[in-house]
């Protein structure tokens, strides 16, 4: 991202955009303002990812939550540079104490498919009281695809929030394991069309199987315009 200095001139239309160097992000990342040291973030995209993925790696472990968030965030395409090392850096980021930080601990694992992280997500799952946490697991081992979560998503259905649960449909579906299909198949019938939305898209995932195929051409007839249409593409 550019660093911008806008600034009006007689006519109030004038503006001028400034790239900051290197060394100009390395002085606002050694900066006491967190304000600073997240512009210096948002700035490492613009030079040379390597460089950038040295130079964010310390802010996964700022003193500053936003910070922290900006940073963990951002290592979802810096991590390409060195996986081993972001893999170090996101699962230390799944015990941080904010939960907005360990929700895009998961994200930034799924975006870079670090499926030896597994073990970690399901840990977490299992011991947060938090739903974001949850849900951003959930959608995150259903990204990564790995078939080892099979167990933790079929529990994830019956979680008593229904985001969470909701998250578990579409991440059964990504997951393509047969043995979704009929866990999937009773939430066509819910009264809520979000889930019903859900449940055509994750059923879409096996699109060619003889159980599916009659519940998406029933969902492809759903009263909500958005069903129907998500149905009749999948099959």
């Amino acid at each position: 991202m550019c660093f911008v200095t806008s600034y009006a001139d007689n006519s109030q239309d004038s503006h001028k955009t400034m790239t900051s160097s290197p060394e100009q992000i390395r002085q606002l990342i050694a900066s006491d303002k967190f304000g600073d040291r997240i512009t210096a973030i948002n700035q490492l995209r613009d030079i040379d990812p390597k460089l950038a993925f040295e130079l964010i790696s310390p802010l996964c472990d700022d003193r500053n939550a936003r910070v922290r968030y900006a940073a963990v965030s951002q290592i979802s395409t810096l991590g390409e540079q060195d996986k081993p090392a972001a893999f170090k850096l996101l699962t230390a980021a799944l015990g941080d104490p904010e939960s907005d930080v360990q929700a895009a601990a998961a994200d930034s694992l799924a975006a870079l498919k670090l499926t030896d992280a597994l073990d970690d997500l399901q840990t977490l799952y299992h011991t947060t009281s938090e739903w974001l946490v949850q849900m951003s697991i959930v959608a995150c081992l259903g990204e990564m695809g790995d078939r080892r979560a099979f167990t933790l998503l079929q529990s994830a259905l019956n979680s008593d929030n229904s985001l969470v649960s909701v998250s578990a449909i579409g991440a059964l579906g990504e997951l393509k394991d047969d043995r979704a299909i009929p866990l999937l198949l009773p939430y066509a019938d819910s009264e809520d069309w979000q889930v019903r939305h859900r449940v055509a898209q994750a059923l879409g995932h096996f699109a060619t199987d003889p159980e599916a195929i009659p519940v998406l051409q029933k969902l492809a007839q759903d009263s909500s315009a958005l069903v129907a249409e998500t149905a009749r593409i999948c099959l």
